[in-house]
């Protein structure tokens, strides 16, 4: 059981000190990359192509 809780333990310590701060970080340059104005005229054509006619 003391082998499962330190194995538990270890593994805890490397998601919490590398993997959030990570994805944190991952989101945050998506955000930035959907918000920048440069892309906003490639996001608008996405938005419209569901009412293109064929």
């Amino acid at each position: 059981m003391k082998a499962i809780l330190a194995a538990h333990n270890a593994v805890s310590g490397f998601v919490t000190t590398w993997w959030t701060p990570l994805f944190v970080g991952l989101f945050a340059a998506i955000v930035v990359y959907t918000l920048w104005p440069r892309n906003k005229r490639t996001f608008e054509d996405a938005a419209k192509m569901p009412l293109h006619e064929d």
